[in-house]
């Protein structure tokens, strides 16, 4: 069992999750190359392109997704229980409308 181990139970109330910041993040597993990490956050995050895939899982609060691609920018609001995909290249930013709690899985020092 390695410290990581020991400081995270198996059963994590995502609700009781409260950063010190914006984009906090509690690391609750990594293998291979990949992490996954509980964030919490009440402010934007920066237009940015991952060095690979992302899967974001919007857990409580609500976020407006916003990707960049042809030109043009869509809009994706994403609600508890709502999964957005970013594939790698594409240029996105996440904006919470309120404070949320986001389950992010993607490769492991992507921005």
């Amino acid at each position: 069992m390695n410290d990581n181990e020991a400081t995270i139970a198996r059963v994590i109330r995502a609700g009781d999750y409260t950063g010190s910041k914006a984009w906090d993040a509690l690391e609750l597993e990594s293998f291979a190359d990949v992490t996954v990490r509980l964030h919490w956050t009440d402010h934007p995050y920066v237009w940015h392109v991952n060095d690979g895939p992302e899967v974001f899982a919007v857990l409580d609060g609500v976020v407006e997704m916003h990707l960049r691609h042809s030109g043009g920018e869509q809009v994706f609001r994403l609600e508890p229980g709502d999964i957005f995909r970013a594939r790698e290249g594409d240029e996105h930013k996440a904006i919470p409308l309120r404070a949320a709690r986001i389950l992010v899985v993607e490769r492991k020092d992507s921005i």
